[in-house]
């Protein structure tokens, strides 16, 4: 398995940014595509990005395109969300997940995001 703890999350005012960092454990970490999903009160847990195991690859919600960047540094260990032009709408707690290469299906794909993090809050204040 591997374990997954995210960091830098914080209050921000809109327009302003923000960096997230998921350090993995345990299992080698290229070994799993990588992805960030948020969840805000009473809502579903969406994808936010996603990025292979190389980072040959990478997804993003249209809500978060030409905002956000997904980044992996595998000699790290680490997986990034730079956040920047943030908006309220943006307010949740963010997780990143790993999902093992060989796993079935589309890396962007919820299915098969087996390991998660504790979640990090975001919010963007008006």
């Amino acid at each position: 398995q591997v374990q997954l703890v995210e960091s830098g999350g914080g209050l921000v005012q809109d327009g302003g940014s923000l960096r997230l960092s998921c350090a993995a454990s345990g299992r080698t970490f290229s070994n799993y595509h990588m992805g960030w999903f948020r969840q805000a009160p009473g809502k579903e847990r969406d994808i936010v990005a996603a990025i292979t195991w190389g980072g040959s690859s990478v997804y993003y919600a249209d809500s978060v395109k030409g905002r956000f960047t997904i980044s992996r540094d595998n000699a790290k260990n680490t997986v990034y969300l730079q956040m920047n032009s943030l908006k309220p709408e943006d307010t949740a707690v963010y997780y990143c997940a790993a999902r093992p290469i060989g796993a079935s299906g589309r890396y962007y794909d919820r299915g098969r995001y087996d390991y998660w993090g504790q979640g990090t809050q975001v919010t963007v204040s008006s």
